[in-house]
């Protein structure tokens, strides 16, 4: 066997961007809950193959195979922008089982305020060290904008429950298992833009097609932001929506009037397996280096780029996830 050749893109995912599929297989390899078992040493050796790569360095005996399983594996843990490696609960790996056993008990203990508070805390506070973890962009934040950002998104999550939680007290007991998810959706709107509120602010890289940076630009933030905030409410459909109805009809059964302590561990693997699929299919929706067309970008970049470099008509960013 020859040396590897050194014009694989690994810039770019495996898998065509452009199509569902493709972005939906990245999206698998990517939230593959395995990658949390590999080791530091692993993680390093993954990053030493990749940047010794792409600087026209081959490790001998190495596969093209071996080659996108460094990649992945190092994509994992590694953030796009910054090259910091990530939290462990904050890496896309980790949110099949921690979003599986936060939301199982979240649907578990929704009729008690204490419980509801509690774990609606827990989920904020958890997406909030996911979306600080996966932010576009390289701009630094200070422990005091962190720390506002965190304060606010999961009181007002907390806030949104509470109040959801009162509205729905005389409702049909169905229509209170929908509560958390009605929360998780509004949370969401909240919870991203503030801990990614800097990105609002000072905006975020955006490059052309060779990925050489033109400027910063908010307009291009807002639309990544929104385009995360969709995928994570689409992401909890599945998991907040199809559980509650199957376990309103189990909790009538015998079996489980019998049994009631199976209730909350057959709940969390109800939405694990939900989020198994949902995870990946809803990161997939828009693809992972968004783009925008220049005359949508603010009017300072957008004349900035027409001086500079005239035939460009489309800029990209990393959306975050």
């Amino acid at each position: 066997m020859g040396e590897l050749p050194l014009d694989i893109n690994i810039q770019e995912p495996r898998w065509d961007q452009s199509t569902f599929l493709g972005r939906a297989r990245h999206f698998f390899t990517v939230t593959d809950p395995r990658n949390l078992l590999l080791s530091g040493a692993q993680l390093e050796a993954s990053r030493n193959i990749v940047q010794n790569y792409r600087a026209g360095m081959v490790t001998p005996g190495l596969t093209e195979d071996q080659l996108w399983r460094a990649k992945y594996a190092y994509d994992s843990a590694f953030h796009p922008d910054t090259g910091e490696k990530m939290v462990l609960i904050g890496r896309m790996s980790a949110q099949v089982p921690m979003n599986m056993t936060i939301t199982g008990c979240m649907l578990t203990f929704y009729r008690q305020t204490p419980t509801v508070v509690f774990w609606q805390w827990v989920n904020q506070s958890f997406n909030a060290v996911v979306n600080y973890s996966n932010r576009s962009g390289d701009a630094p934040i200070s422990v005091g904008q962190l720390g506002t950002a965190y304060v606010s998104a999961t009181t007002g999550a907390v806030v949104t429950a509470l109040g959801l939680k009162s509205l729905t007290k005389h409702l049909p007991p169905l229509v209170g298992r929908f509560v958390p998810f009605a929360a998780v959706a509004a949370a969401n709107c909240i919870n991203t833009p503030l801990m990614r509120q800097r990105e609002l602010q000072v905006g975020i890289p955006v490059t052309d097609e060779d990925s050489q940076r033109l400027g910063h630009s908010v307009a291009a933030a807002k639309q990544g932001i929104f385009q995360v905030v969709i995928s994570r409410i689409c992401m909890a459909i599945p998991a907040m929506a199809i559980p509650p109805v199957i376990m309103d009809t189990l909790e009538k059964k015998d079996f489980l009037k019998r049994r009631p302590w199976l209730g909350a561990p057959l709940q969390v693997g109800l939405v694990g397996f939900c989020l198994v699929f949902a995870t990946p299919l809803c990161c997939a929706l828009f693809p992972q280096r968004s783009s925008l067309h220049v005359s949508r970008l603010e009017p300072e970049l957008r004349a900035r780029i027409r001086e500079q470099n005239p035939d460009i008509e489309v800029v990209y960013y990393n959306k975050g996830l």
